[in-house]
């Protein structure tokens, strides 16, 4: 049975959009004023919303300034890589032969980060970079990973915002994406989890480098 969303959950799901697609970034106030009149919703429910961003670790509240979008902390992000290895290698490793919707939407997100690529859009590589990690996880079919999963990757993306060179921090991981969707589609899942497993070293280690710059 599919729940109806309340207007209140809705307009966090897409204020957490906003946020996975590179439109909301760290430090941004988020005015209430100005959502109540976006989204034609009451206070109240604009800060229902807000709260349950909060919740997700997305925004913050700053006395005299109001709601903001959040920016990590070191071992936050430290967390966050944690609970993708678990995820996408479990995964991997719980993962059948590849089904044809499965094949096709990680195929079309390997295509629009390589459109992005070729039109030096880095943020929307990155934000495609991760609806494909986003599949991986889909593998398991539990909506309740896929719904834990996004509020994951919506923190990462906070994360991502805040390489100074987008280009060199995101022009690494199309080729290893589509060579881990290779791997998953000839049934490899041994070679697929040590792909998976080297991507996430490596993106964990380029990320904590960003909390090193002075």
């Amino acid at each position: 049975m599919t729940l109806s969303l309340s207007l209140a959950d809705q307009i966090a799901l897409e204020l957490r959009a906003d946020i996975i697609a590179g439109r909301l970034l760290p430090g941004m106030p988020l005015v209430e004023v100005e959502l109540v009149k976006a989204y034609n919703a009451s206070r109240n429910t604009i800060r229902e919303a807000l709260h349950r961003l909060g919740q997700e670790g997305l925004t913050r509240y700053v006395r005299n300034k109001g709601v903001m979008v959040r920016r990590l902390e070191r071992e936050e992000v430290r967390d966050l890589f944690v609970v993708r290895r678990t995820l996408e290698l479990q995964s991997i490793a719980q993962s059948g032969p590849l089904t044809a919707a499965q094949s096709e939407h990680m195929q079309n997100a390997i295509d629009a980060t390589t459109l992005a690529r070729e039109r030096e859009d880095w943020r929307a590589v990155a934000t495609h970079s991760l609806v494909f990690h986003q599949q991986i996880v889909g593998l398991m079919r539990s909506p309740l990973f896929d719904e834990f999963f996004a509020q994951v990757i919506a923190q990462l993306r906070l994360v991502f915002c805040a390489a100074p060179d987008e280009q060199r921090f995101q022009s690494p991981w199309l080729e290893r994406d589509r060579e881990i969707f290779t791997l998953l589609a000839q049934q490899d899942k041994p070679a697929a989890g040590e792909a998976m497993s080297l991507y996430l070293d490596d993106s964990e280690r380029l990320s904590l480098a960003l909390f090193n710059r002075p």
